[in-house]
């Protein structure tokens, strides 16, 4: 499974985005595709119309994983271990979602969430 960072959400409606194109070549592929009800909120606060949220919520089929304890004890996990930055406060419970799924992060972020790598994150590469 491949957990989609907010980047990619926003740019897989930029046609012919190289995010677009990896998309659509997993969704080719039958990858199954999510995020991270973190990354969803980032998303819709836009800017966005409707018919872009209906595109990709469709896209990856509604699958929307909701911050639940385990999240939030992952991504407490992550932000201590990582030295409690501040800017990575968002991040690691993106990050947790995807560990505690099991899930590779898709991201252009890859400064900070390559910090979580070595705490079991696997980014798509």
């Amino acid at each position: 499974m491949i957990l989609l960072d907010t980047n990619y959400l926003i740019r897989v409606l930029v046609q012919g985005s190289s995010e677009s194109e990896r998309i659509m070549g997993w969704v080719s592929a039958g990858e199954d595709l999510c995020t991270s009800s973190i990354a969803w909120y980032e998303f819709l606060c836009g800017p966005v119309d409707d018919a872009g949220v209906d595109l990709v919520g469709a896209i990856i089929k509604y699958r929307i994983i909701p911050y639940v304890s385990d999240h939030a004890a992952e991504s407490s996990r992550l932000f201590n271990a990582t030295g409690r930055k501040r800017r990575l406060r968002v991040d690691s419970m993106i990050a947790a979602a995807a560990i505690v799924s099991n899930a590779q992060l898709a991201t252009d972020n890859g400064q900070d969430f390559g910090e979580f790598m070595a705490q079991g994150l696997q980014l798509v590469q």
